[in-house]
């Protein structure tokens, strides 16, 4: 039986411009690399992720009333994304980013809100009808939507996932209700805590403020080329990444939290979900692009296949 997750998050289209180097200020620099607008958001990542990965994805966001909302909203629709609780904004545009993606697959990203800041805690009241069996969240929305999520999931003993990104320091993450999974990067893990997870102690000193912080049951803090850190308040392990050639690391966060969301859905065990999630993060850093990247469950267990990887 599918598990039905409901993604609560940000919709973008994303203005992708890949760059030899960072220009100094004041230098303008001639590019021949290309530019692209590429459908996005933490959110749409993930809910395309979940529905790739085959899920029954259930979307709530916020678009403008424009024709990058157009385009989004029939790519929702084509990839099999529940997108009753898609609202369009007429106050506002769709949300855009612009992403530098550099020579060596970094990314630097600026986000323009646009409507996706307008997502209010009725809209998310009215997506929990659809009853769903989890709940992942990000921080691209407004802070109350994030906090009132939580609070109708508590209520329905829904349990909930948080990819922390982007993250603040002053972010109130007493006021979430309690949480399955924080699953921040490693930058998000310094916003959220004052400690850059460096080293394994301390991604172990930041995993233990985030529990101080944040009731949670396992805190999963995203390594990037290191793999993962999980810590359930006791015990601490590290999974290992898989080496691929990285072309664009955009959206391989998001991809990792919605896989690593669907497979504990699937099996309650979080060292499995997180080895599936590291897959997945990979393959969708091997191409260009957010949405455009990210991998079918045809693709995913092929790579498993061909690496011998067992689960």
């Amino acid at each position: 039986m599918q598990k039905r997750i409901l993604v609560v998050s940000s919709a973008n289209m994303d203005f992708v411009m890949r760059v030899g180097k960072m220009p100094e200020a004041g230098q303008t620099l001639i590019e021949r690399r290309g530019y692209d607008y590429v459908p996005g958001g933490k959110g749409a990542n993930a809910a395309i992720t979940l529905a790739r990965l085959g899920a029954d994805s259930i979307f709530c966001a916020r678009l403008g009333n424009d024709a990058h909302a157009q385009r989004l909203m029939s790519l929702y629709e084509d990839c099999g994304i529940d997108t009753r609780f898609i609202i369009n904004d007429r106050n506002a545009p769709t949300g855009l980013a612009s992403i530098i993606v550099e020579e060596n697959a970094n990314n630097r990203i600026v986000v323009y809100p646009g409507a996706n800041a307008n997502l209010t805690v009725e809209d998310v009241e009215d997506a929990m009808t659809c009853i769903p069996d989890a709940v992942l969240l990000q921080f691209e929305i407004p802070t109350e939507a994030v906090i009132g999520a939580t609070q109708f999931a508590k209520a329905r003993n829904i349990p909930v996932f948080i990819d922390a990104g982007p993250a603040r320091r002053n972010y109130p993450l007493d006021r979430l209700g309690p949480l399955e999974v924080i699953s921040p990067n490693e930058i998000e893990t310094y916003a959220l805590t004052g400690i850059m997870p460096s080293t394994i102690n301390e991604a172990l000193r930041a995993a233990t403020v985030l529990m101080q912080k944040v009731q949670t049951k396992y805190v999963v803090i995203k390594l990037g080329e290191r793999g993962a850190y999980i810590h359930d308040g006791k015990y601490s392990k590290v999974v290992a990444p898989y080496e691929v050639e990285a072309v664009d690391t955009t959206a391989a966060g998001d991809a990792f939290s919605a896989a690593m969301t669907l497979e504990y859905m699937k099996t309650g065990d979080i060292v499995r979900a997180v080895t599936y999630a590291n897959v997945v993060g990979a393959l969708v850093s091997t191409k260009a692009g957010a949405a455009s990247s990210i991998p079918t469950t045809a693709q995913v267990e092929e790579f498993m296949r061909e690496n011998e990887i067992v689960l």
